[in-house]
């Protein structure tokens, strides 16, 4: 199983996200990033922002990701202030973050 997990940065540069700028990102950013791969065992796992769990934004993940979207009130629910930590939590985020920030030589 992948677990499909971005940050909301556009072109680069850090801004405030609302759902409508959010659902852009994911149609304009996103969509085209998975053109061509092999989606079956491919899930999407939501944080519990607004933007991110707003109604219009989990139908739109589930066009792409039908019953595979982890987010509060979705096909897997997830509590928003959850206590139990998952692979995701404690693994993947620290093992991207150190792929991204590594020095090249």
């Amino acid at each position: 199983m992948r677990i499909l997990g971005w940050r909301s940065h556009w072109a680069g540069n850090a801004i405030t996200v609302n759902g409508l700028r959010y659902r852009n990102m994911i149609t304009e950013f996103l969509w085209p990033q998975l053109d061509g791969m092999e989606m079956e065992d491919m899930w999407s796992q939501q944080d519990g922002a607004t933007c991110h769990t707003a109604r219009e934004t989990t139908e739109l993940l589930q066009e792409k990701f039908p019953g595979r979207v982890i987010s509060r009130d979705d096909d897997q629910n997830w509590l928003p202030r959850s206590c139990d930590l998952t692979k995701c939590d404690f693994f993947l985020w620290g093992f991207v973050k150190s792929r991204v920030y590594a020095i090249k030589p």
